[in-house]
């Protein structure tokens, strides 16, 4: 009988350490998690700043590219008119 008075408050400080272990471990993971939103904020910039340079560069990249394809079809047509040639 006196085991049944006692385990109330035996279940109550379990459960209250087991709390305060929770509410110790949930403080303890708060930094990690502060550096993980720095880092990801962080690698965000970088993408941004690849994205806006790679952005500024397509335009030239696509006249370069036209300029080749230009070159590469007058080779082309070249080539078939000296093989009409022969």
């Amino acid at each position: 009988m006196f085991s049944a008075v006692l385990a109330g408050p035996r279940v109550t400080v379990h459960l209250i350490r087991r709390l305060f272990a929770s509410v110790l471990e949930a403080a303890e993971t708060v930094p990690r998690i502060a550096t993980a939103l720095d880092e990801v904020r962080g690698t965000l910039r970088h993408l941004e700043r690849l994205l806006s340079y790679v952005a500024e560069e397509l335009p030239e990249l696509t006249d370069q590219l036209d300029r080749i394809r230009a070159r590469v079809d007058g080779l082309e047509e070249r080539s078939r008119e000296h093989a009409n040639q022969d």
